[in-house]
């Protein structure tokens, strides 16, 4: 073996080890006393982990995460289904079209890519308090499904333009009009991007905290899985236990369905590039 592969394989695993530290501090240290995370965060007790502080976590109502769940999981479910509805006639519309206006309009979404949220959340307010949406579930579902438009529509767009026109002449002849062409014949066709892209949204939506934090705000009393962690926290910082506990039932249903769909992930990113 080459000394060059050897560096290689040795810079990997000190990436990789690096990497791990945090996801292995957080699940370890989550199943363990307060005394041993204090004294040993690295290390495993000898009398062996405990499931108390995830029992604990789970039917405290003070911090539980478990009830956030339903919370997030409805925005989630909300945003994606948005999102769908509007992204994909769009980027079929966007895919097909033959003037400079329609590149002109893909071009102005995909600016929202380089526009971070935080930088918009004041004006949003401003509009949300407006239109009476303002502290409002409907309201943060308006605005994540905002968030995720860029991203979809780029995605959605570069599949559909895989696609033949030859299927959209065919069922012009049958009849079909442009929405019917598109949800019959090209949505289905669509599902590796759906998928990527329902991924991707989800995965932003549970693990955002800025905007759920401002918009819903601590008086509205409802609480998503960040934001619950983070009163959670807020209110026992010094108590390892519950801080660990919280957090690892936080992020662990993200990153369980990342890693599930993560081959749906790269096959939708890649799809778009090697079809046609």
């Amino acid at each position: 073996m080459s000394a060059a592969r050897l560096l290689r394989g040795a810079v990997l695993v000190v990436l990789a080890a690096v990497m791990a530290a945090p996801l292995y501090l957080l699940v370890t240290n989550a199943f363990k006393s307060q005394d041993d995370i204090v004294g040993a965060p690295f290390g495993v007790p000898a009398g062996g982990l405990t499931l108390d502080n995830i029992v604990r976590a789970a039917t405290s109502a003070d911090f539980n995460v478990i009830a956030a769940y339903g919370t997030t999981a409805l925005l989630v479910a909300a945003v994606n289904v948005l999102s769908i509805l509007i992204t994909g006639p769009a980027a079929y519309a966007i895919a097909r079209g033959t003037r400079r206006g329609h590149r002109l309009v893909l071009l102005v979404l995909l600016t929202g890519l380089f526009i971070p949220s935080q930088a918009i959340v004041i004006p949003v307010i401003y509009v949300l308090r407006t239109i009476g949406l303002m502290g409002t579930v409907p309201g943060l579902v308006l605005f994540q499904t905002a968030l995720t438009i860029p991203t979809t529509v780029f995605l959605f767009t570069a599949f559909v333009q895989s696609i033949p026109r030859e299927l959209d002449k065919a069922a012009r002849i049958d009849g079909a009009g442009r929405m019917g062409t598109f949800w019959r014949i090209i949505f289905p066709l669509m599902r590796p991007a759906v998928a990527t892209a329902v991924v991707l949204n989800s995965v932003s939506v549970w693990s955002d905290f800025v905007n759920p934090r401002i918009i819903l705000g601590p008086g509205s009393g409802i609480y998503t899985v960040t934001t619950g962690v983070f009163a959670a926290v807020s209110k026992y910082s010094t108590d390892f236990t519950i801080v660990y506990s919280n957090m690892l039932l936080a992020v662990a249903p993200a990153i369980v369905f990342y890693v599930l769909l993560q081959k749906r992930i790269i096959g939708g990113l890649t799809s778009g590039a090697i079809k046609g």
